[in-house]
């Protein structure tokens, strides 16, 4: 029987980047001398992008803007400073705000967005960052990466998994994100094993103001935005919001997307108050593109082939179906207080709801009627073709809450949250060939599902003497998950997790700080885990060591990680029936790398800033059933774990307002399954993309005008940045023999391609 591997799945279906390397919540404006820079890679195979390879290295250094003034704007910051890490925080983790997003917020997903961050690979089904797409960090899949919004989860509870195409352009509505990598600290939902992705929304704003934003491109993208703030009416009050409208074609053929998002905000502003009222959501019409391509000859001559949809009429012609589409609402609801309580307290709390409903509709050839809890109208007739929906209406919601109380010395942060998921599983055909019984539009599965997740912690940062400072980080959190599903069967587990977190940060001077920790963290298997079998919940032990180095000159962050993982769920590539990615345990597993990144000040117009990560990741005494035998196949590569991950920009400022940032992107070879089979290697690739602003202050209709322009794939490089890895037995052949059989498939990404916007602020 035939078993598709796949990386991905679906459940319910800059200026340039500039972050804080060094992690410090109120970095300095710092005049850096100019200097001779050379950096350069060998053995990339891609001689065209291998060049500007070469030559973009680099990212830039942007100066931190200097933040407000006034009272009560870091109670802002107290929605994500339970989840963030700072500048004493033993961990790896780099930070994204507004300004730096911007330039290239021209549609492209939040993921895209982040694509040069260290140890990040990202994916788009439509191929061109636009609809649906992935992240990956360290190798590990975005279920296994914790994202959190004013930190109230966002990941799907039963999943885990993270749909950005149901927050189009959310990237227009984020002060800042976080992204932290291995276990880092403790936050709210699902258990980080890759990374933990932390976003701020926007912050209340003193002055009324108005934005409007337009950008087109290839493939008839389109984005049109409109936001809105009314400043503190009576230094008390705002009311602020947005609307997206987003279309693409996507480079696969008919991976359309139409997409519509909004975000409505309204503050209360106090002395020692701030209280903000969230409601955001979006729609999406996504025409299916995950099939992904198989035959060599249409990736070689007709690369945007897509075979969503795709059937055979009655009269033999080969025909798609015109509503392959996946169709989803996602609306989320947010109540936050922060109080502020003397000069050493704060407090926060905050209750919110997510509302979920959607489907996504499929023709099927050749169904079989006991699959759809159909009768077949005549004797021998067992299949028909059919159209069905699968359905999700779900609910989430709970509280989250913490105190801080920080002086000199200590920083301490008690906190916790409750959370419950509701969710309705169910399947409609709404169109048969041959049909006799029932009514069209009956429920042929109908499945429940209930998760309740809570969790308490305690941090705590302790100036010990002269520069040394200790890190404790204490959570415990307790999971029930009841299920009854045909594929899952009943389930009804409870988990109790106990996480640990310690560390040492060290400033030996102005220049030097070196840092190391020690984080476990465990975490219970997601649905589509009990549909393949009896999961265990899996561990994972990660060691940290760090060293930065912040000079007049050079600004330097070397990390080495080791994470050891006792049955770890790796992605095995399989996709169960309804598209979701199939796990399994591994045993004893490990991810062990260093992570490089550098920011350097060429000349006052000119920065550079690279990051590389190179390592190592294994399954051990990995087993698999090969030629009737289960064979021991030693140490095997984790699938989708590229052993270099490299990220780099240039930025040109040759006048006020004008930036030129060129980036590149390298990712090694992978491979697309576990057994280390040639056939499963996904071929390493470099692009770089050219992006171009220049804002023009006016002053007089409207405070400033913005021309964005961005190049994608500069060289117009053939590559693909996904893929799957499919083993059967053959056991139809004459005689019979139990023979493996091993192929795979891709997802083609865009070519050169263009996006060009224009905004007005006012």
């Amino acid at each position: 029987m035939k078993t598709l591997f796949k990386n991905f799945g679906r459940d319910h279906k800059g200026r340039a980047f500039r972050f804080n390397l060094f992690g410090s919540e109120n970095p300095k404006r710092i005049c850096f001398a100019s200097s001779p820079f050379r950096l350069g890679f060998t053995a990339i195979p891609h001689a065209a992008t291998v060049t500007a390879f070469l030559l973009t290295t680099a990212s830039v250094f942007s100066q931190e803007q200097p933040k407000d003034s006034t009272q009560i704007q870091p109670l802002d910051e107290v929605l994500v400073s339970a989840v963030r890490a700072n500048a004493k925080t033993p961990v790896s983790f780099s930070n994204l705000k507004k300004d730096e997003i911007a330039p290239r917020n021209l549609g492209q997903d939040i993921p895209t967005l982040m694509n040069f961050l260290p140890s990040v690979v990202t994916t788009s089904d439509a191929g061109n960052g636009i609809g649906y797409t992935g992240i990956r960090v360290r190798g590990s899949d975005a279920t296994r990466v914790n994202i959190t919004i004013n930190g109230i989860p966002y990941n799907d509870s039963e999943s885990h998994g993270t749909f950005w195409v149901n927050m189009p352009d959310f990237a227009s509505s984020v002060e800042s994100l976080q992204l932290q990598r291995g276990v880092g600290t403790s936050t709210n939902g699902a258990g980080a094993f890759g990374a933990s992705l932390n976003m701020l929304t926007d912050n209340y704003a003193q002055k009324a103001s108005g934005e409007i934003s337009n950008s087109f491109g290839s493939f008839n993208t389109r984005k049109h935005t409109v936001k809105f703030s009314s400043g503190l009416l009576h230094d008390r009050f705002e009311l602020a919001g947005r609307l997206s409208n987003l279309h693409s074609d996507g480079f696969i053929d008919r991976a359309e997307s139409t997409l519509k998002s909004y975000f409505l905000q309204g503050t209360y502003v106090g002395q020692t108050t701030l209280i903000k009222a969230l409601a955001f959501g979006g729609t999406e019409k996504t025409y299916q593109s995950w099939n992904g391509l198989e035959d060599p000859e249409k990736l070689k001559h007709d690369r945007t082939y897509n075979t969503a949809g795709q059937f055979t009429d009655e009269f033999g012609n080969t025909r798609f179906y015109d509503n392959e589409t996946d169709n989803y609402q996602q609306d989320h609801y947010q109540l936050h207080w922060n109080q502020k309580i003397g000069l050493r307290f704060s407090t926060n709390l905050a209750l919110h709801y997510t509302k979920g409903k959607g489907y996504y509709e499929n023709y099927e050839e050749d169904a079989a009627f006991e699959d759809f809890a159909m009768t077949p109208p005549v004797t021998g007739v067992d299949a028909t073709d059919l159209v069905r929906q699968k359905w999700l209406d779900n609910d989430f919601y709970g509280a989250t809450g913490s105190v801080n109380f920080k002086n000199d010395r200590f920083d301490v942060i008690v906190g916790g949250g409750w959370n419950k998921y509701e969710g309705a599983h169910y399947g409609k055909v709404i169109w048969a060939r041959y049909f006799s019984d029932g009514e069209l539009g009956d429920k042929y599965y109908d499945d429940d599902a209930v998760k309740t997740d809570g969790n308490v912690f305690a941090k705590a940062t302790v100036g010990i003497v002269g520069g040394l400072s200790a890190y404790a980080d204490l959570q415990y959190r307790n999971v029930n998950y009841e299920a009854n599903g045909n594929d899952t069967g009943l389930v009804d587990d409870s988990f109790s997790f106990f996480n640990p977190k310690a560390g040492l940060t060290y400033a030996v001077n102005g220049k030097h700080t070196v840092y190391a920790s020690y984080a476990r963290a465990n975490r219970e298997p997601n649905r589509s885990d009990y549909e393949s079998g009896n999961p265990e919940p899996e561990q994972l032990d990660d060691f940290e060591l760090g060293w930065r180095l912040n000079t007049s000159a050079v600004r330097l962050n070397i990390n080495g990680y080791y994470m050891k993982y006792k049955n770890q769920l790796v992605l095995t590539g399989a996709l169960d029936d309804v598209g979701a990615p199939v796990r399994e345990n591994v045993g004893d597993s490990y991810r062990m790398g260093v992570e490089a990144e550098a920011v350097i000040r060429v000349t006052p117009k000119l920065y550079v800033k690279p990051n590389l990560t190179v390592s190592q990741n294994r399954n051990q005494d990995f087993y698999f059933q090969r030629d009737g035998q289960l064979q021991n196949l030693g140490d095997t590569h984790i699938a989708f774990s590229p052993g270099v991950i490299a990220a780099n920009q240039i930025q040109w400022l040759p006048f006020k307002g004008f930036q030129a940032t060129l980036l590149s992107k390298f990712v090694g070879d992978q491979y697309m399954g576990n057994i280390d089979s040639q056939a499963s290697k996904l071929e390493s690739y470099a692009v770089s993309d050219l992006s171009v602003s220049y804002t023009i202050e006016t002053k007089k209709v409207f405070e400033s005008i913005t021309i964005s322009g961005l190049l994608n794939n500069l060289f117009d490089y053939e590559y693909e940045s996904n893929g799957y890895f499919y083993t059967y037995d053959d056991d139809f052949s004459n005689p019979p023999a139990i023979t493996i059989i091993e192929g795979a498939g891709y997802y083609p990404q865009a070519g050169i391609n263009f996006l060009a916007g224009l905004t007005l602020k006012f």
